[in-house]
């Protein structure tokens, strides 16, 4: 006989503990959770608080940091405002003094003539012809460069190099048939002009800062100066041969700076005057002959290649005489004149028209260069090369500057010993001239 109820029984009592169990984990976990969910909602709260309080103080913290930057731009942006009209100011007054600043000394830190090298490179690649005139109406429109005086269009330059020489149409620039006046031989800016008349023929850089013009020319120029003699009176200085002054060694070139270093003070003969021009990127960049002359010979000076705006003449010492220049020395009708091309960054090359083979802004052999400058005399000597007024000299591949050293005509002593120069200037400094347009002018007696 089976007994299924006893069987039973265990099972029942079995389901009821295990009913029971389940029932204390269940609410033991029920409890669980709800304590998790009051820390959780505690710590979002807290979260939040924090969180509340971190936005508030990035709130408060953002546009103070805003408002400091916005205030030390506006006090740089006050202060270049500032220093600009002064610098304005000075120009008007004809003050502009020199000022040596850290990014002067940082610039001769700087590889300008590989980099000029490189932008003469970049601008001699041939551009598409389709592209050609956007690229040229872009620089024009940057540079303030007359488009309609271009000679041809646009299409037909290959690239920047040959739009930067670019010729003009004829009758542009038309010249002064004055047989008595001496021409601009670029288009510029007027930077100095006068006549040399203290010891050592300076012309002012700026206020403040001087160069030599011998140091400037070289020191075997036909510049016509008269040793001054300290046992004699300065005004009657003891005149040097144009042979002594070609003797002149290179030797005396400092290893600092190319500047030459007379052994005695010389002052510059009665009658000698000079003209610094400035061209601009926009300008027309060939250079023309000022007068009737005879190029008798050519200097070449591998120097540095510093920009040459109103800047870097302000601060830069030396300028004229440290960067790459071309010089050419001859005579005319007056007496002694030289012009001197200044090269300057992305300008390293100076065409020479006269003398095709010549190659500007190699690299150095050394580091320092205190070789004497390349020097070339043009066949045959006793007459070099003719060149009328007006003719086609050289040319910058951008622009930069162009200095003018000559003789004029001066009238002759009176009874009351005073001496006035009939050459008279007819520019202003600061004034803009084109190629053809008259610095000077004289009458004869």
């Amino acid at each position: 006989m089976k007994f299924r109820a006893s069987q039973r029984i265990p099972c029942f009592t079995y389901n009821g503990r295990f009913s029971h169990t389940h029932a204390q984990r269940f609410h033991f976990t029920t409890f669980l959770r709800k304590v998790q969910a009051t820390e959780a909602r505690a710590s979002l709260n807290r979260g939040g608080s924090s969180s509340n309080s971190n936005s508030q103080g990035n709130t408060l913290l953002l546009p103070g940091a805003t408002v400091a930057t916005i205030v030390m731009l506006g006090l740089l942006h006050a202060r270049r405002l500032y220093d600009d009209q002064k610098i304005e100011d000075a120009r008007e007054k004809g003050i502009l003094e020199f000022q040596p600043d850290v990014k002067a000394t940082f610039m001769r830190l700087l590889p300008l003539r590989s980099i000029s090298r490189f932008w003469g490179t970049l601008t001699s690649v041939e551009l598409p012809m389709w592209l050609r005139p956007s690229v040229y109406k872009g620089w024009a429109r940057a540079f303030h460069s007359n488009l309609e005086e271009v000679a041809l269009p646009l299409e037909e330059y290959a690239s920047l190099r040959e739009f930067f020489v670019r010729r003009l149409k004829e009758g542009t620039r038309p010249i002064d048939p004055d047989p008595c006046c001496l021409i601009s031989p670029v288009d510029g800016t007027v930077l100095q002009f006068g006549e040399l008349k203290e010891v050592g023929a300076m012309i002012e850089q700026v206020k403040g800062f001087s160069y030599s013009v011998s140091s400037l020319l070289g020191a075997s120029s036909l510049l016509p100066m008269s040793v001054v003699d300290d046992n004699t009176n300065q005004d009657g200085g003891q005149e040097g041969s144009m042979d002594d002054m070609n003797q002149k060694s290179w030797w005396r070139v400092s290893l600092a700076s190319p500047k030459v270093r007379d052994p005695a003070p010389a002052r510059p003969m009665k009658g000698l005057f000079y003209c610094v021009i400035y061209l601009s990127p926009g300008d027309y960049h060939r250079i023309h002959s000022p007068a009737d002359w005879n190029v008798f010979g050519r200097r070449h000076f591998s120097g540095r290649l510093f920009p040459m705006n109103e800047r870097a003449t302000r601060t830069i010492r030396n300028l004229y005489v440290e960067n790459e220049r071309v010089v050419l020395e001859g005579k005319w009708q007056e007496g002694f004149m030289a012009m001197a091309a200044v090269g300057a960054t992305n300008i390293g090359s100076i065409e020479l028209f006269i003398e095709p083979t010549l190659r500007t802004n190699r690299p150095w052999k050394k580091l320092l260069h205190p070789e004497p400058p390349e020097e070339h005399v043009y066949e045959p000597r006793s007459t070099g090369v003719l060149l009328k007024k007006g003719d086609e000299l050289a040319a910058f591949n951008m622009g930069s500057t162009v200095v003018l050293v000559f003789q004029a005509p001066i009238l002759q002593p009176s009874a009351d010993k005073s001496t006035s120069a009939e050459f008279s200037f007819c520019i202003k400094k600061g004034d803009r001239v084109h190629m053809g347009e008259a610095l000077g002018r004289w009458h004869d007696p």
